[in-house]
C-alpha cells in the first residue's frame, strides 16, 4: 500500500480520534490507530473498548487497500513536530513495516495487523431505536451547562454521566451529584422522537471537544449504544444503565423568596469570599434583608474570616442560609446573563438558580442544597 497526504490534515484528524485511547489500556492493540485504506479515503479509528470514534482524510497518489494499526503517540508527536507539507506512507504488505517520507528525511516503524483490532460491537446486530438530527450548537450548550453537576459516587453509577431526556419538540439534559442538579432544556430543533439514556463523562468530554466545528450532528440510538456522527467524525459509545432520578420531583414549585443580584458582582464576591473559607466544608453564610446581601465566612483552624456586603433587589423576610463556595462559583459562571435571580424557601429547603431571562429556545435552571447554618 502507498499513498500521500497533506501532514497538517492528518495531524487534526488523528489528534481529535487519540481522544478516547486511554493511557492505560486493558488491550496493548489500543494503543493504536486503526488505518484503513479504500481508494483514496484514508479512514483512522481509535477505540477504548467502551468508546469508538472515526475520523475519514481523502488521500492522494493512493495504491492498494487494506487495513494496519500503528502506534498512536508516535503518530501523532511526529506530526505534531512537522511543519505543514506532504508526506507519503508506504507499506510493505508482507512484514507490514511502513516508511514515511517527508521533504527533510524519513521515518519507519512496524505495524500491526489491522485484523487484531477489535470489531465494534456496539452497532453490528442493533436497530436503531432512536434516529435524529441537530445542530451541534444544542447538543454543546446541554453537555457544556450540565457537566460540573455530574457525580463521582461509584455506588450511584447512574448519577456518573448526562441524562438526555429526548421529547418531541426538544432535549432535556440533567445532571446531578445529590448536592447540587441542573437542568437544561434546548428546543432549537425538534427530534421528534421520545426517549432517553445517559451519556458518561468521557464521551461528554469527546463530543465537546471533537465535533466543535462541525454544524450538526446526527444521532442514533439502540439498544447497545448511541451513535453521533457528523460530516467530520463518526463517535459510537456505550452508556450507563440503569434509572435516573425523577428530577422534575426534586425542582422546588414554591419558593417564595426572591433575590434579583449581579452576577459578577455576587461571583466576584464569593470568589474573594472562598480564600478564607475552612476548606473542610466551604460554607459561605448568607443573610438577605431589603435590597441586602450580606456574605460571611470563617475559619477558626487559621482565625481567618471575610464579610462582604452586595447590593441586590430583595423585598422578602430576613433570610439566612448557607452554600457551598465551590458550588456557587460553578453556579455563577454557566449562568450568562447579566443579572441572577436566586429563589429561596427556608433554610434547610435547596435553593433555586436562575438567568435572569431565557432565550426563545432554552431554559436553564440549577438547584443547590444549603448548608446547615446555626446563626450569622
Amino acid at each position: 500500500m502507498k499513498f500521500n497526504v497533506p501532514s497538517k490534515t492528518l495531524y487534526n484528524c488523528a489528534s481529535a480520534v487519540s481522544k478516547v485511547i486511554n493511557s492505560k489500556n486493558a488491550l496493548t492493540i489500543l494503543n493504536n490507530f486503526l488505518f484503513e485504506l479504500n481508494g483514496n479515503v484514508l479512514t483512522i479509528t481509535a477505540s477504548d473498548v467502551e468508546n469508538r470514534l472515526v475520523s475519514h482524510v481523502e488521500v492522494m497518489d493512493a495504491e492498494g487497500e487494506g487495513c494496519f494499526c500503528v502506534d498512536a503517540r508516535r503518530i501523532v508527536e511526529l506530526l505534531k513536530e512537522m511543519p505543514d507539507q506532504g508526506i507519503t506512507f508506504e507499506i510493505n504488505d508482507d512484514n507490514l513495516s511502513v516508511e514515511i517520507n517527508y521533504s527533510s528525511g524519513n521515518s519507519s516503524l512496524i505495524a500491526i495487523n489491522g485484523n487484531e483490532f477489535p470489531a465494534n460491537e456496539a452497532e453490528s446486530g442493533a436497530e436503531n431505536a432512536i434516529s435524529f438530527t441537530c445542530p451541534t450548537e444544542q447538543i454543546l450548550k446541554g453537555i457544556e451547562n450540565t457537566m460540573f453537576a455530574v457525580g463521582n459516587d461509584e455506588l450511584r453509577p447512574q448519577m456518573m454521566g448526562i441524562l438526555w431526556d429526548i421529547k418531541p419538540d426538544g432535549i432535556v439534559f440533567v445532571a446531578t451529584d445529590t448536592r447540587k442538579l441542573v437542568k437544561y432544556t434546548n428546543t432549537l430543533s425538534a427530534p421528534k422522537a421520545e426517549g432517553s439514556f445517559i451519556l458518561p463523562l468521557k464521551p461528554a468530554n469527546v463530543i465537546k471537544n471533537v465535533f466543535a466545528k462541525d454544524d450538526e450532528i446526527s444521532v442514533h440510538l439502540t439498544n447497545k449504544g448511541v451513535t453521533f456522527e457528523s460530516a467530520s467524525y463518526k463517535f459510537n459509545c456505550r452508556l450507563i444503565k440503569g434509572n435516573f432520578p425523577d428530577y422534575n420531583r426534586v425542582i422546588p414549585t414554591a419558593n417564595p423568596n426572591e433575590v434579583t443580584v449581579d452576577r459578577l458582582s455576587f461571583l466576584n464576591a464569593v470568589r474573594r469570599m472562598a480564600v478564607f473559607v475552612d476548606p473542610s466544608h466551604g460554607l459561605v453564610k448568607f443573610k438577605l434583608s431589603d435590597n441586602k446581601m450580606e456574605l460571611k465566612v470563617t475559619d477558626n483552624n487559621f482565625c481567618t474570616s471575610g464579610h462582604e456586603e452586595v447590593p441586590c433587589n430583595y423585598a422578602g423576610q430576613e433570610t439566612i442560609i448557607g452554600f457551598s463556595a465551590q458550588y456557587l462559583i460553578e453556579i455563577a459562571n454557566i449562568i450568562n446573563t447579566d443579572d441572577m435571580i436566586i429563589k429561596l424557601a427556608d433554610p434547610s429547603r435547596p435553593g433555586m438558580f436562575l438567568p435572569s431571562e431565557n432565550n426563545d429556545y432554552s431554559e436553564l435552571v440549577v438547584i443547590l442544597m444549603p448548608m446547615t447554618v446555626s446563626d450569622f
